[in-house]
């Protein structure tokens, strides 16, 4: 027979892939964490992690031994969940993944309404320059910047957004202002690293940058890096001309949208957790106050103002879950 504890260890450590990280996640000391992997395989008689300084990866019996131990959690979450009544409580704690620049100016921002309204939620923001993986349980709510394929999922198209191209006044008072795609071989970029992009919709400058059209060599890349929050603040400071999403560059006085006939992106952002998940009272809260929160923001996202209004008001579904919440006190 299994001990359960055996396999919640098992699990943290396919999911992190580091033993560091998932005896951080289990409250347990690095070397207690090992001893118990390596007794649970003797116990198997069967290795399940290949070893290395890489981290810990599943063996081919690890895979196969994964699929159980994922229907196992979450059979054991739903029963905890149900036998709580946690599902209908307006508390707890929700973890949300979404991508760097949005998290930071625009997600933030609005979670204080949120925050106001339901003080018994505890809120882990986290805003990174990768996609959660909702798989690993990273969070229990993801906003991405393409669709998952991933099976199990809900998911739901968020937002539009709008892209422009950006130079501070400082700059653009050194250099000039470019008045078509192909003087931009005389300007400075700012963009990602090519081989660190985590998306291939974070891809705006290569279809501008037509060798036909800006010629060879073509611009010159100031800087690049894997942060849109940094490329901002080098394009801000006058490092060169940058790709940035309206929602971080329209408010800001010191820069200036140029080739705006001929730099025009529109992205998506979706919205997805997993179905378990996805069923949580407080869990459905944050997706529909998000939903009706960026809504009000389409203007702001798609360039056409560039002031974000934190002004929420609740959605129907709030209403509905309170009443349900006061009817069984």
């Amino acid at each position: 027979m299994l001990d359960w504890q055996d396999i919640h260890i098992f699990l943290e450590v396919a999911r992190s892939q580091r033993l560091t990280d998932a005896a951080r996640r289990l409250g347990l000391d690095h070397s207690t964490l090992s001893r118990r992997t390596r007794r649970f395989e003797r116990q198997l008689n069967t290795q399940l992690f290949e070893r290395s300084t890489h981290g810990y990866h599943l063996t081919e019996a690890g895979q196969q031994l994964l699929a159980h131990a994922e229907e196992m959690a979450r059979h054991a979450f739903e029963a905890s969940e149900n036998l709580t009544d946690k599902n209908h409580q307006i508390s707890g704690q929700i973890r949300l993944g979404v991508t760097e620049g949005f998290g930071t100016w625009v997600i933030a921002p609005l979670l204080s309404a949120f925050c106001e309204r339901h003080p018994g939620i505890t809120l882990d923001l986290l805003a990174l320059p990768r996609v959660v993986n909702l798989s690993r349980h990273e969070a229990d709510l993801a906003i991405t910047v393409e669709r998952p394929a991933s099976p199990g999922l809900v998911i739901s198209r968020l937002c539009d957004y709008r892209l422009r191209l950006y130079g501070s006044r400082d700059y653009l008072a050194r250099h000039g202002t470019p008045e078509t795609l192909a003087a931009l071989s005389r300007h400075r970029l700012i963009g990602y690293v090519d081989d660190l992009i985590f998306s291939e919709q974070l891809n705006y400058l290569d279809p501008l940058l037509d060798p036909a059209v800006v010629g060879h060599p073509g611009p010159h890349f100031a800087m690049r890096s894997t942060s849109v929050t940094t490329q901002h603040a080098a394009c801000l400071h006058g490092a060169g001309l940058a790709v940035l999403p309206c929602f971080m560059a329209a408010p800001s006085a010191s820069l200036v949208n140029v080739l705006s006939g001929d730099v025009d992106v529109v992205r998506q952002f979706w919205i997805t957790a997993r179905q378990e998940q996805r069923q949580l009272a407080r869990v459905r809260l944050l997706w529909d106050f998000l939903r009706e929160a960026l809504e009000i923001n389409r203007d702001f996202l798609m360039g056409e103002t560039d002031t974000l209004s934190l002004t929420v008001p609740s959605p129907r579904g709030f209403a509905g879950l309170e009443r349900d919440r006061s009817h069984r006190r």
